[in-house]
């Protein structure tokens, strides 16, 4: 077989085409531009393009099939000559159900914590040598990649994304996997550039339920009321439905234990999110004959994904965590997570506003009372980052009055929210950076260990 890759430098894509190069085929691609980790990934598979840009002499008539980047525009030159040759052209979670069709399919979708739940799914297969193969939106600790394709492996465990598939197929990702066991997390509002009501974003996980085969598995979140409400919507469907909650817990001297039938187990992670991640994938690995004993065995191991309450360093007197939480949802949920977990200690939360959603104006109040549970309280949008995103800029008064709290710092440039940061005291506080971008080029690491240092 041999495949072209119109976008080759996405997180998903180029591991996609690392995977099919594994798996033998011949693999070509094209980007106007590639950053790290991606570029050094394909170089070392041998399938870094010669030379950033777009060219449609790469398209022949030798290609079994093209696969099409969500970043890449209607108008790309490549996907207009391979339309005008008859080429097959997919996105990257259609070719995904393609290799996969013949397998047991595993779906996590939600709007929160889809790589997690993927990711621990992951790490008990991967303990138990299970024959698996995988996508995931998240590099893990002892994975090379982010996708495995093979001819033989019996299922597919795959993190579904709702946000769109390409620019030629406007469908969710997750529509496109036909589920044989589906997982649902929860329901927040989130992509509103795409799902401008929230009806129309509650939509999509309808369709989503359709697309689950017949007498097909459903594990979902009963604490969520959207989802509750969903699994009601779609009581006709001919599912097995699995509700679950928080798997039961204590936090004792600062370590979360499950209380499980074999007694106390000690975990890597924490917060009330967390354990409702967990008991999701237990009930998933349940479906796939692992045993709730084996099960926490191999859990116990499970350090959590890339970005996710990341642990950047700690001492006696303070830790400073890194998260990926961006939406309103999430926030709520990482905050209250650390706050628990350090019951004695302040907290300082900084989120920076990135993503389209996080940032428009008609969303911003969605944000109302998220960070109430943080004792300093901090939001920092990059001065930039409108006119990128081809936003209409808003004043300081607006984001307090949207987060609902006139105790809210904001910042807008990095060096003044960087000189705020070192002036603060850390003793008996933590910190929490939560961001799905990179803080305007902030040193994370760098300031960690001038905390540390400053109050030894």
């Amino acid at each position: 077989m041999q495949v072209h890759f119109i976008a080759i430098g996405g997180s998903a894509m180029h591991n996609l085409a690392i995977a099919l190069a594994k798996k033998g085929y011949q693999v070509t691609g094209s980007d106007d531009v590639i950053f790290e980790p991606a570029r050094t990934r394909l170089l070392n598979a041998g399938l870094l393009p010669s030379s950033e840009g777009w060219f449609p002499e790469k398209i022949i008539s030798d290609l079994d099939a093209v696969i099409l980047g969500m970043h890449a525009r209607a108008d790309n030159p490549e996907l207009m000559k391979a339309l005008e040759m008859g080429i097959k052209i997919y996105s990257y979670p259609e070719y995904i159900y393609e290799q996969s069709k013949t397998k047991k399919r595993v779906v996590i979708g939600g709007s929160h914590g889809k790589t997690t739940i993927t990711s621990m799914i992951l790490h008990v297969l991967k303990y138990y040598d299970r024959n698996f193969d995988y996508l995931v939106g998240a590099q893990l600790a002892g994975f090379d990649t982010m996708v495995k394709l093979t001819n033989d492996a019996p299922v597919i465990i795959l993190e579904g994304d709702e946000y769109l598939s390409s620019a030629l197929d406007r469908r969710p990702k997750f529509h496109l996997y036909k589920a044989d066991i589906a997982v649902l997390s929860g329901i927040a509002w989130d992509h509103i550039n795409v799902f401008p009501t929230f009806d129309n974003y509650y939509e999509q996980f309808s369709l989503f339920l359709e697309t689950v085969q017949p007498n097909g598995t459903l594990i979902y979140s009963d604490l969520d009321s959207n989802l509750k409400q969903l699994v009601q919507d779609n009581d006709h469907l001919t599912l097995t439905k699995i509700p679950y909650q928080s798997y039961n817990s204590a936090v004792v001297a600062g370590v979360t234990l499950a209380l499980t039938p074999i007694g106390p187990v000690a975990l890597n992670i924490f917060g009330e999110h967390n354990l409702l991640n967990l008991n999701a994938a237990r009930l998933v690995c349940r479906e796939l004959d692992i045993s709730e004993n084996d099960f926490f065995e191999a859990i116990k191991s499970f350090t959590g994904a890339a970005r996710r309450l990341e642990l950047l360093g700690k001492n006696e007197y303070t830790s400073v965590y890194k998260d990926f939480a961006h939406s309103p949802s999430k926030l709520v949920a990482t905050i209250n997570a650390v706050k628990k977990q350090f019951p004695d200690r302040g907290l300082i939360a900084l989120i920076e506003l990135h993503t389209y959603s996080s940032l428009n104006k008609d969303f911003l109040g969605e944000y109302a009372g998220s960070m109430k549970n943080a004792d300093e309280a901090i939001v920092f949008i990059e001065d930039t980052i409108f006119l990128q995103k081809k936003l209409e800029p808003y004043s300081e008064s607006v984001v307090k009055k949207a987060f609902d709290s006139t105790k809210v710092n904001f910042f807008n440039n990095i060096e003044i929210l960087e000189r705020f940061l070192f002036s603060l005291n850390y003793k008996g506080k933590n910190l929490l950076l939560m961001s799905s971008g990179n803080f305007g080029g902030l040193d994370v690491f760098n300031l960690t260990q001038k905390i540390l240092q400053a109050i030894k």
